[in-house]
């Protein structure tokens, strides 16, 4: 099957995930992530590119963003990918990549979606039962959004700001939509989104996309269309069995 072609729009927000080589770890120590962290801020100034949430995790990163140019997004990855792969090889004496060969993207749909996948992506490390809170993981952009932390790095999303009139509203707020877990469809979705290089959104969203683009473009569920098409035929005629 041929690979879906990403999809980035001048000033629409961007989920970006990329993977270390088959799935192994691309930092090793926190001189790392700090390095990692310094020429992302250099490669956001430069390809003027608005950082709204990240987090770096062993083996991956996720970064939400939104680009003044879409033609900016692969100049970044690329550029901020072959910075800190030097450095690693430089500094543990090893050659080859560390990268898989593509990212993953997602479009998102600022007002559906985007503080959903910022919460998807900060709770990462409690998913992954790194941290029972957040707040005690080091790599990633809660703090700062969430308890006022200063990240140079960051540039609040206008959504973001709207939570609250001041510093302390909106964080509070913001500290309160974590109360509650990101339900299992928001995070499918998501995950179903990257995964296909798909946008994440409703269907007003996708009309836009398809207007701009010429082309339709939605997330499809993995599977076999006819076995899911059979299933719901069963379960419409056997009702009592659902």
């Amino acid at each position: 099957m041929p690979r879906r072609p990403r999809v980035h729009l001048d000033g629409v927000p961007l989920h970006i995930v990329q993977r270390g080589h088959n799935r192994e770890p691309c930092f090793f120590a926190e001189d790392d992530y700090s390095s990692y962290l310094h020429w992302l801020g250099e490669a956001l100034s430069e390809f003027q590119c608005a950082l709204h949430a990240y987090v770096l995790m062993t083996n991956h990163v996720h970064l939400l963003l939104t680009p003044g140019k879409a033609e900016a997004v692969p100049k970044l990855v690329i550029s901020l990918g072959r910075r800190y792969v030097q450095y690693i090889n430089r500094s543990y004496r090893r050659t080859g990549t560390l990268w898989d060969s593509r990212y993953k993207s997602s479009l998102v749909q600022a007002e559906t979606y985007l503080l959903a996948c910022q919460r998807y992506i900060e709770l990462n490390p409690v998913r992954a039962a790194m941290v029972e809170d957040p707040a005690h993981y080091r790599w990633t952009s809660y703090r700062a959004n969430a308890l006022g932390q200063t990240d140079p790095r960051l540039t609040p999303h206008p959504l973001y700001l709207s939570l609250g009139r001041g510093d302390q509203n909106r964080q509070a707020a913001y500290r309160a939509l974590f109360r509650t877990h990101l339900d299992r469809e928001a995070i499918d979705d998501i995950r179903l989104a990257l995964h296909q290089n798909q946008p994440l959104g409703n269907a007003r969203f996708y009309d836009r996309i398809e207007k701009m683009t010429g082309a339709r473009r939605e997330a499809r569920p993995r599977g076999r269309p006819r076995a899911r098409r059979f299933a719901r035929r069963c379960a419409a005629r056997h009702p009592a069995h659902r």
